[in-house]
């Protein structure tokens, strides 16, 4: 039809068009993410929990989210949509791959998804240990990141601090930002400076905090701002501390779990209203 309504040129010119935005319009099918299958509803009950109890504790604002491997596939994550913690349901979550890219946004705009999801996604690229991340903005860590002071472990619940809590600087890394990880680059950044620690501070941010399961994150998260405030509050003594020992938290972080399935089941059923 076209070659008898246009000139011979013409007309191979817009069939030439026409194929090349096909090629195109396929490639970037095959370039998008494809999902892992259904995640395990247990696993998402739990990410949803995880979320609120932290909102609960005060440690995740409007800003702040936390996110779990995808239980199909390591090399994909589940997240909620960009959205206070305190709201997040199953509804809400998301499946990303660990170049932070939605499978599916269902309908949502882009600016709809969490502008830090980096974080998330190159930690999980990096550390094939890691199972559940937290980004908070907990107040009580602040002042640990923009002093030199070093977080150092206070008490039982929080001896995986022993292993260090590194600082990541970003104006080391990108010079003047306005602090939050948009990009990969950032995000990768931030995950060579957490390295093989449980967390790391963010100067001026926040945290982050990995773990090998969604209720150790959680556990994790509380258990290191509360540290900071009780550390705080030691120091604040003008007296000697007795920090734990190295041997100390070697020995409690080798039964780490031990009693945290009762807490966690405590702290849920709390936040989501059943046993």
């Amino acid at each position: 039809m076209i070659s008898k309504l246009l000139p011979r040129r013409s007309a191979r010119a817009i069939l030439f068009a026409m194929a090349v935005q096909c090629i195109a319009g396929a490639a970037t099918a095959q370039l998008a993410p494809t999902s892992a299958g259904p995640p395990d509803p247990k696993l998402i009950e739990d990410l949803v929990a995880a979320s609120r109890i932290l909102a609960d504790q005060g440690l995740l604002d409007g800003w702040g989210h936390v996110s779990v491997r995808h239980n199909r596939d390591p090399n994909r994550y589940l997240m909620s949509r960009g959205l206070a913690a305190n709201l997040v349901t199953a509804n809400d979550i998301l499946e990303f791959d660990l170049d932070s890219r939605p499978v599916d946004t269902h309908g949502l705009p882009m600016s709809a998804l969490f502008t830090e999801r980096y974080i998330h996604g190159e930690i999980y690229k990096m550390r094939p240990d890691v199972i559940a991340v937290v980004h908070t903005h907990a107040p009580s860590l602040i002042p640990f990141g923009v002093t030199k002071v070093p977080l150092q472990p206070m008490y039982h619940r929080s001896a995986f601090i022993s292993f260090g809590i590194p600082v990541f600087e970003i104006r080391e890394r990108a010079g003047m930002t306005d602090m939050l990880i948009r990009n990969a680059i950032l995000g990768r950044n931030l995950a060579e400076t957490l390295g093989d620690h449980p967390a790391a501070l963010m100067r001026g941010h926040g945290a982050v905090v990995v773990g090998p399961s969604l209720p150790r994150v959680v556990g994790r998260t509380i258990f290191l701002a509360l540290n900071a405030t009780l550390q705080a509050e030691a120091m604040r003594m003008d007296a000697p501390i007795t920090y734990m020992e190295p041997e100390e938290a070697r020995k409690i972080e080798e039964r780490e779990g031990h009693g945290l399935a009762r807490t966690w089941e405590g702290w849920k059923q709390k936040v989501m209203g059943k046993p």
